[in-house]
């Protein structure tokens, strides 16, 4: 039986916040027991920005996704950690089928020597402990527990193609048109789940597509932030940065990675629109938990994207400074619609004059 977590939202906002997630307590997380506890504990290590956004929605529906999320995180770790493409593609494909029946099965062990550093460990200690995760999958409804069912499957479908694509093209994407499905496999799925969950409408196929440059403009976040990290193990999302895989970064190799941030930084803002879209079109501003996510996560996203401007030499447009800045700003959401609402279309703004700076 679950012992319920005691932990209110603020709470749990506070607490992701402030974890360090390059040195993780490993050994605390190994040792809890209680499962909702447990998610809740791990999700700020596994999800980075987005558990922000997860822990201020309803009780309920926080649950939902922050379960949703997790197994999201151990199929990302198959993709990540497991070099063959073979093998990869296999653990992807087990995790997967582990939701085509019941009880659900043990997903396979990724080895300890996979890990490059801790932050690699928790999603190792992640899959170790699943069975605390599919405690509280348990506990869902069954419709719910269905939608990430499929998630699960339709997510694992696209890591796939990724892998193969990579395989078959020597570690790197081609053109925009892969990395935009890239995005939409890694990202897009779990949109779609989390807005089938907040939205007060269904979703129309206009929105479906605005929820899938959203999650390109999101995604491209983590691709940004992470290519020498990539080039390190051998991939890359521009076909610019062959030359550099697996090799020691020169000067060559930091201008050229400087420009691919840029053009990833250019497409990723210029789907700014597509967020205040739907936030206007879902009525996504009409409950106070709803909203406060909303802004959290593309203040975050802002966030991100300013710190990209400054790493690539532009002058960054003004905004908070860190994380706990951030939250302070989307305080005033929880009370009020109107700004809410400005702060999303202040960042739209934004981000679509600094697109025309980044072309210019």
């Amino acid at each position: 039986m679950l012992v319920a977590t005691r932990l209110l939202g603020p709470a749990l906002l506070v607490r992701g916040l402030t974890a360090d997630r390059n040195r993780p307590d490993l050994d605390s997380l190994a040792r809890e027991t209680d499962p909702e506890r447990f998610v809740w504990r791990v999700l700020p290590h596994a999800a980075r920005s987005f558990a922000a956004s997860i822990v201020v929605l309803p009780r309920e529906k926080a649950l939902a996704a922050a379960v949703a999320y997790l197994y999201c995180r151990m199929l990302d770790s198959y993709e990540d950690l497991i070099d063959g493409p073979g093998e990869c593609e296999a653990g992807i494909e087990k995790f997967a089928a582990r939701f085509n029946g019941s009880p659900l099965t043990v997903p396979e062990p990724i080895p300890a020597t996979a890990a490059r550093d801790d932050r690699d460990r928790v999603y190792l200690l992640l899959i170790e402990r699943c069975n605390l995760v599919d405690s509280v999958y348990a506990t869902l409804p069954d419709l719910v527990q269905d939608q990430i069912a499929e998630l699960v499957r339709s997510m694992a479908e696209g890591m796939v193609w990724s892998t193969r694509t990579f395989s078959d093209q020597g570690g790197v994407l081609e053109d925009q048109e892969q990395l935009a499905r890239y995005c939409r496999n890694v990202i897009g799925h779990p949109a779609l789940f989390t807005l089938s969950q907040v939205a007060d409408a269904e979703l129309t196929n206009g929105a479906r597509e605005d929820a899938l440059l959203v999650s390109e403009m999101i995604q491209l976040a983590n691709v940004s932030r992470d290519i020498e990290r990539d080039l390190e193990r051998g991939i890359s999302y521009h076909p610019a940065l062959r030359p550099w895989l697996g090799q020691p970064m020169g000067a060559d190799a930091r201008v050229a990675v400087s420009r691919v941030r840029e053009i990833y930084m250019s497409m990723a803002l210029s789907r700014a629109s597509a967020y205040r879209r739907l936030f206007e079109g879902l009525n996504l501003g009409g409950t106070a938990a709803v909203r406060t996510a909303a802004v959290l996560m593309l203040s975050f996203t802002d966030l991100h994207y300013r710190g990209c401007a400054t790493r690539t030499g532009h002058t960054a447009w003004p905004g908070p400074a860190s994380r706990l800045q951030v939250v302070a700003r989307t305080l005033p959401s929880v009370v009020s619609r109107g700004w809410a609402g400005n702060t999303i279309r202040q960042i739209e703004n934004d981000f679509l004059h600094a697109r025309l700076g980044l072309n210019a």
